[in-house]
C-alpha cells in the first residue's frame, strides 16, 4: 500500500517521509517540482501540481492514504482523482485557525477550511490535524536576532503554546498507520503556554546572550509586517495577537494525550535551532 505525501519540501511534510521510511512503508512523495525533492533512497518522487490536473493520476495510482497541505486551488478535481484511483483515507495538515468565529472571512483561515470542507463533503475517510502556532514561527525573529538588533513587537505579552514541528510529524505518523485518529478533527498545540516574551528569553538562554525587546505600536507593526506580507494577512494576525495579549494560551492535544508521550517544549526547539539564530 502506497502512502503519498504532499508537501513533501516542508519540515513536516520531510518529516513524516523519514520516519515512514525507517518503518518500511510504500512512499510516494509530490511536489509540483520533484526535481527539487531530497528523500532517501527508495522514496519515489511523483509529480503533482493542482493547477495541472493532469499530474494527477501518476501521482495517485496506487496510493491507498494522503498525507494533504491544504491548497484550496484544484481540490476538487483531486478529491474526485483519488476516489477513482481508490483512495481510503486523507490526513489533511489543515489549522487551528479554521475553528475562528469568522474563519470564512479570516485569510489565515479560510485557506485551510475550504479544503476541510471539499474533503467532508467526499467519500473519504479523513483526518484534520489542526495545528495551533508552530514554534518554527520563531525564526521570523532570526534576522534580528542574528545581528544583535531588537526584536520589535506590538504584543510582548500575547500567549501561544507553540507545537514544536516534530510532535505535528510523530501525530501525522499515528494517523497514517493506526486506526485511532481516523475520521477525527484534532487541534494540536504544544504543553506550555508561553507569551513572546517568555520564548524569546528562552531564545536567549540557548544562544547564551540577552534578545532585547522593543514594545512597538500596531500601527509601527503594520507597517513592518506589510514590507513582506499582504495587509490583510498583517491585520489578521495582529488581531489574533491582540486577543491573546495577556491571556494564557489553551492547551489542546498534544503528544502527551494521543501518543502518550511527552511534549517537545519550546526550550528544546530553540536549542535545536541555535544555528538559525547565530550563523553556526
Amino acid at each position: 500500500m502506497t502512502i503519498l505525501i504532499t508537501g513533501a519540501r516542508g519540515k513536516v511534510g520531510q518529516a513524516v517521509i523519514s520516519r515512514l521510511h525507517t518503518a518500511g512503508r510504500t512512499l510516494r512523495a509530490a511536489s509540483a517540482n520533484p526535481a527539487e525533492l531530497a528523500v532517501p533512497a527508495g522514496v519515489e518522487v511523483a509529480e503533482l501540481a493542482l493547477d495541472r490536473p493532469e499530474t494527477f493520476d501518476a501521482a495517485l495510482r496506487g496510493v491507498r492514504q494522503v498525507f494533504l497541505y491544504p491548497q484550496p486551488a484544484g481540490i476538487h478535481d483531486l478529491i474526485k482523482a483519488a476516489e477513482a484511483a481508490g483512495v481510503e483515507h486523507v490526513v489533511l495538515l489543515s489549522s487551528s485557525s479554521v475553528l475562528g468565529p469568522d474563519a470564512e472571512n479570516d485569510p489565515l483561515a479560510s485557506h485551510s477550511l475550504r479544503v476541510e470542507r471539499a474533503l467532508a463533503d467526499s467519500e473519504l475517510a479523513c483526518t484534520f490535524l489542526r495545528p495551533d502556532a508552530f514554534a518554527s514561527n520563531s525564526l521570523g525573529w532570526a534576522y534580528f536576532i542574528g545581528r544583535s538588533m531588537p526584536v520589535q513587537l506590538a504584543y510582548p505579552d500575547a500567549q501561544i503554546a507553540p507545537i514544536h514541528p516534530e510532535d505535528i510529524a510523530d501525530i501525522a505518523v499515528e494517523a497514517l498507520t493506526g486506526e485511532t485518529l481516523t475520521g477525527r478533527s484534532v487541534t494540536l498545540t504544544g504543553a506550555e503556554s508561553l507569551t513572546f516574551r517568555e520564548q524569546l528569553a528562552l531564545l536567549a538562554d540557548a544562544i547564551g546572550r540577552e534578545i532585547p525587546v522593543e514594545h512597538i505600536t500596531r500601527t509601527q507593526a503594520e507597517q513592518q509586517m506589510g514590507n513582506h506580507m499582504p495587509a490583510h494577512m498583517v491585520s489578521s494576525l495582529l488581531d489574533l495577537w491582540e486577543a491573546a495579549d495577556h491571556v494564557p494560551a489553551a492547551i489542546a492535544d498534544t503528544t502527551e494525550t494521543l501518543l502518550g508521550r511527552p511534549a517537545r517544549t519550546f526550550r528544546q526547539w530553540a536549542r535545536e535551532n541555535v544555528a538559525a539564530f547565530t550563523g553556526h
